[in-house]
């Protein structure tokens, strides 16, 4: 971890108090009417609340390039501490206590961001699996109070409905969502995976056992003011971004690699292709000439009192 991300993750033990002026429950998207529908055919699940906040931050490594995971999972901490009133933080901090849309607590969120990095391991980006050990640090002040958490992970591989589980778990509460940017590979149907983006989802609306759904996105990444001359230092408006996910299946190409315990080099033999099935993620604000997003998973999240 480097050093400035060290020093704003300590900063969080040196606050105590809450901001005067924040808000009980910011969050978006707004206008937003919770919704929890899950009878029938159809599913429509709305969560109100999830902030939206922006990974591209001075004092993180890269200006925050690869925070994508650390800055989903507060907006997903941000709902359990300001919509259910979870007592969840590090040391003297509580997520509470913090504004993210209240520039005087914007520090304090960086810090926060660099915390939840650091109990990801974060080694120039993180993963879900490391990302629910955060969650697990983060939430622990809320069961030594009383509250059972739980979280787990759910793949495209071999889900038959991941549609319909995808809506069953956000019921519960907002989801980190994975999704990999892929490149044309050698040979008919293949793909490559060149990088990944992990956002947080707010709505899902479809039908069990269909082959698309539509979301609203709290994108870490794709912020309304990104490039203006103050957006390392300040928070972007929230937003909802609409996009659609379609079921696809094509052969992953994965190159070989080479083991550098050997006298050979493994990377020039031929790589290995398998038949997979992703969801194809589109939308307005996801557009590119090079690569193709696919979604491979999810965390999700539940606590109770």
């Amino acid at each position: 971890m480097i050093r400035n991300a060290l020093l704003a993750a300590a900063a969080l033990t040196a606050v105590v108090a809450p901001a005067a002026n924040a808000d009980p429950i910011v969050g978006q998207p707004a206008p937003c009417v919770t919704a929890s529908d899950l009878v029938g055919p159809d599913f429509n699940v709305r969560k109100c609340g999830v902030s939206d906040v922006d990974q591209f931050r001075v004092n993180l490594d890269n200006n925050g390039n690869a925070y994508c995971g650390p800055t989903s999972l507060y907006n997903v901490l941000h709902y359990w501490a300001h919509v259910k009133g979870a007592p969840i933080g590090w040391g003297p901090t509580r997520v509470s206590d913090i504004d993210p849309q209240d520039q005087s607590d914007y520090d304090l969120n960086t810090a926060a961001i660099a915390k939840i990095g650091w109990d990801a391991k974060y080694n120039g980006a993180t993963n879900l699996t490391n990302l629910r050990t955060a969650w697990d640090n983060a939430t622990k002040p809320a069961r030594d109070a009383g509250w059972t958490t739980s979280r787990g992970v759910v793949s495209t591989l071999e889900n038959p409905d991941f549609a319909g589980e995808l809506a069953k778990k956000l019921n519960e509460g907002p989801l980190q969502l994975v999704y990999g940017r892929y490149k044309d590979a050698p040979g008919d149907y293949a793909l490559q995976r060149s990088g990944g983006h992990i956002v947080t989802v707010v709505s899902a609306t479809g039908t069990f056992g269909g082959n698309t759904i539509k979301l609203k996105l709290a994108d870490p990444g794709r912020a309304g003011d990104h490039g203006d001359a103050d957006y390392l230092t300040t928070q972007s408006d929230y937003e909802a971004l609409d996009v659609t996910l379609t079921k696809r299946a094509f052969r992953q190409y994965s190159p070989s690699k080479d083991d550098e315990s050997t006298a050979e080099d493994e990377s020039m033999e031929p790589g290995t292709y398998k038949w997979v099935t992703r969801w194809e993620l589109t939308g307005p604000r996801y557009l590119s000439d090079t690569t193709r997003q696919m979604v491979e998973g999810f965390n999700w999240f539940d606590m109770a009192k």
